[in-house]
């Protein structure tokens, strides 16, 4: 009942009410999108790709496209290439001093960040788009069903239509952050995940129960158990913290500082076991595209080693790509925990607003403690973070499970949505706190709202 009271409170806040209105909206829109088939096709003859992309790799981009990339849909191409000029200029941030100064220039250096990711998504579309169109007739999708042929005017008008997909989902995302609840760009992936979840249990669901071979009902309940078991596990690597106990002084009649224990009030620093929340992930996942690419490049296709990548990498569930996503992991939660947790200005900030780690002494040392528990907790967080992401692939080989259900036991799929899901409801948990209403994540008396 507290839960059904918080939902109705959620109404009352007008500010609230309408982002979540408009976040809805959009997410409508872009679910809209990912059913429109690109003019020239017939969508009737569109099968074949569905059953390439039922599982693999080409099931996980489908579910991250939320059923486009098997719709042949305008946004086909989905978030995945705004997501890679995300990574691409976050390592380029590195090395670059262009980059670096932007950084330190704050809201005014992120816009021109962003300007130039935006003009880098459009790039990767431009290359991702024909490859996409060429690999179609591959993928199962026969040449009676492009009623216009392949010519160069399907090819141009299919393209600038995807990259127009591609831009309008990324603003699409963007408005969500601005105008709505949550982080656009995770939202839309969530969603599109989410999309694929019903039909994948239910397909899982009917081959268990298909004759007596198949484990029938109680492998569905054991399936469903375990799957909320890593539910569980996701949330508590996701809302895990490390808490530094602060002292305050507290400021004397004379202007000056009381700096005993117990003249101060004591407060902490929640230092996150997986700061980097799902980023590493979708950053690792993007990254074990290229493998299986290079490997059927034509300057390698007919190479041992060529022929080994595409063995090894275009199967999501064997040893090789799994041991490899896993490093991948750990090294991009390693990067983008040191990116996202500025330790020096949190320890100078401590230090302006007259606050002090018990036995350390203000600034630097500060800064070098902070980063010292940081590196910590994030080696057994990225751990867990991996092994969370590859349970797919033991679920895949010890159970039997279906490779499109398997993706939702952990790995990306999972992650994304427990990670989206737990950052929205702390934005509304926010707002409600604000207005002196009970929070959504957890109980306790109600209060009328100040007016």
């Amino acid at each position: 009942m507290k839960f059904i009271e918080s939902i109705k409170n959620v109404w009352k806040i007008e500010e609230l009410r309408n982002r979540i209105i408009v976040t809805l909206s959009l997410l409508l829109v872009y679910r809209f999108g990912a059913q429109v088939v690109l003019p020239g096709i017939d969508a009737s003859q569109l099968g074949g790709l569905a059953e390439k992309t039922d599982g693999g790799l080409l099931g996980l981009l489908n579910a991250f496209t939320g059923g486009a990339f098997a719709n042949a849909s305008v946004f086909a191409l989905g978030i995945m290439p705004y997501i890679s000029a995300s990574i691409v200029v976050q390592l380029m941030g590195i090395a670059i001093p262009y980059l670096q100064k932007l950084q330190k220039e704050g809201a005014s250096g992120q816009k021109k960040i962003n300007q130039i990711t935006r003009w880098l998504t459009i790039a990767i579309c431009l290359l991702q788009a024909p490859g996409y169109l060429a690999s179609l007739p591959a993928l199962g999708i026969p040449q009676s069903a492009f009623l216009l042929g392949t010519g160069p005017l399907f090819y141009f008008s299919s393209v600038t239509i995807l990259v127009t997909g591609c831009i309008f989902a990324m603003w699409l995302g963007e408005k969500i952050t601005d105008k709505g609840i949550g982080n656009g760009i995770s939202l839309l992936i969530m969603v599109g995940i989410i999309a694929t979840l019903p039909q994948s249990f239910l397909q899982n669901a009917a081959t268990r129960l298909e004759g007596g071979g198949n484990g029938g009902l109680m492998m569905v309940l054991i399936e469903f158990v375990i799957w909320f078991v890593i539910i569980l596990a996701s949330i508590m690597l996701v809302m895990g913290v490390r808490k530094i106990a602060v002292q305050y002084a507290r400021r004397t009649a004379t202007g000056g500082y009381e700096k005993s224990a117990m003249a101060g009030s004591r407060q902490y620093i929640p230092l996150k076991l997986n700061a980097s929340g799902v980023m590493p992930i979708i950053f690792a996942q993007a990254i074990m595209f290229v493998p299986s690419l290079i490997g059927g490049s034509s300057f390698l296709k007919e190479t041992t080693a060529g022929a080994w990548m595409q063995t090894n990498y275009s199967d999501m569930f064997g040893f090789w790509y799994n041991l490899t996503f896993a490093l991948l992991i750990i090294v991009f939660t390693y990067f983008y925990t040191a990116i996202t947790v500025p330790t020096n200005k949190m320890a100078d900030d401590l230090k302006r607003s007259g606050g002090f780690i018990p036995g350390i002494r203000p600034g630097s040392e500060t800064s070098e403690y902070l980063d010292k528990i940081m590196s910590q907790i994030t080696l057994p967080g990225s751990i867990f973070l991996a092994l969370i992401a590859i349970f797919p692939a033991f679920i895949v080989k010890l159970m039997g499970v279906q490779q499109g259900w398997a993706l939702f036991f952990g790995g990306t799929s999972l992650l994304i949505m427990v990670g989206v899901a737990i950052d929205t409801m702390q934005q509304i948990n926010s707002y409600l706190l604000n207005r002196h209403y009970d929070g959504l994540m957890k109980t306790g008396k109600n209060r009328k709202a100040v007016a």
